[in-house]
């Protein structure tokens, strides 16, 4: 499966300071961005990085909560701001130890659901060679926004990944609790839903937390690891894939249709939140 990482000539996109006091629904609106210029071949495929401050991104159905607005109003109380994501899952917490790290690729061959997360997982592990063989994937039940691809060291979650397919290209995106508490996090999900549900029967079934199944990598592996040198190890493997990478933000000619993704996102998001 590392073919694809070692033969591809990669589009690195570093965003993980320069977007961290920036609306997460702005990342949204670049990897939407990436999956139609990548899925029509108008760009290589890209690994983008970002990081942004104190925000809870929604679900659709966290949307659906019998008291969505008591729910979002414990998150605002502490210190969060919360948006409604364009895809699939639940909510999921971002602040500065968490480094968001987005893979986009096009479909010109089938590439399945699974695959994809594969793609991902190895990724990861490539990462952390350290760690490799302790990383695994499957559901950490009592976790926020639980799937089967959750990624953990000794059953506790240090990552979640979904995916997200567009004009021929998918995005595979992954949040990485790099530093600080992976339980304090989950703490902060957990009181969103009991906000949220004030005890109520719902046809959805919501997540019950259970906050010490959750851990951040420094936790987990003992050490003082950081967003920027984890953002820096991505670089070196960048580097040792094919010798080279193209560092390339979005160009001039490819912002009008990162406008347009950007108006849909956010007119999309304000008709959620009101």
């Amino acid at each position: 499966m590392t073919e694809i990482f070692e033969q591809t000539n990669w589009r690195f996109i570093d965003q993980s300071i320069s977007a961290n006091k920036r609306s997460p629904l702005e990342s949204f609106a670049v990897d939407d961005t990436l999956c139609h210029l990548i899925g029509q071949n108008r760009s290589n495929p890209a690994i983008r990085t970002w990081v942004h401050h104190d925000a809870v991104v929604l679900g659709i159905q966290d949307h659906r909560l019998p008291h969505i607005e008591s729910g979002m109003d414990q998150l605002i109380a502490h210190g969060y701001h919360p948006i409604v994501r364009n895809s699939g899952g639940l909510a999921v917490v971002l602040d500065a130890g968490v480094l968001n790290i987005s893979i986009v690729l096009n479909e010109n061959e089938p590439l399945s659901i699974n695959a994809a997360f594969e793609y991902m997982v190895e990724f990861i592990r490539l990462l952390f060679p350290e760690i490799a063989h302790k990383i695994e994937a499957y559901e950490i039940v009592g976790s926020y926004c639980p799937g089967s691809y959750d990624l953990s060291i000794d059953g506790k979650k240090f990552a979640g990944i979904s995916q997200r397919r567009m004009k021929n290209g998918i995005a595979v995106q992954i949040y990485l609790g790099v530093e600080g508490s992976g339980s304090e996090r989950a703490e902060l999900v957990k009181k969103f839903y009991e906000a949220g549900l004030q005890g109520e029967e719902t046809k959805f079934s919501y997540p019950v937390i259970t906050p010490h199944v959750m851990a951040s990598l420094q936790e987990l592996t003992g050490t003082d690891i950081t967003v920027q040198q984890v953002n820096e190890r991505i670089r070196q493997l960048l580097q040792g894939w094919n010798g080279q990478y193209n560092e390339m933000p979005l160009q001039q000619d490819e912002m009008d249709l990162y406008q347009f993704y950007l108006e849909r996102i956010l007119k999309r998001n304000e008709s959620m939140l009101r």
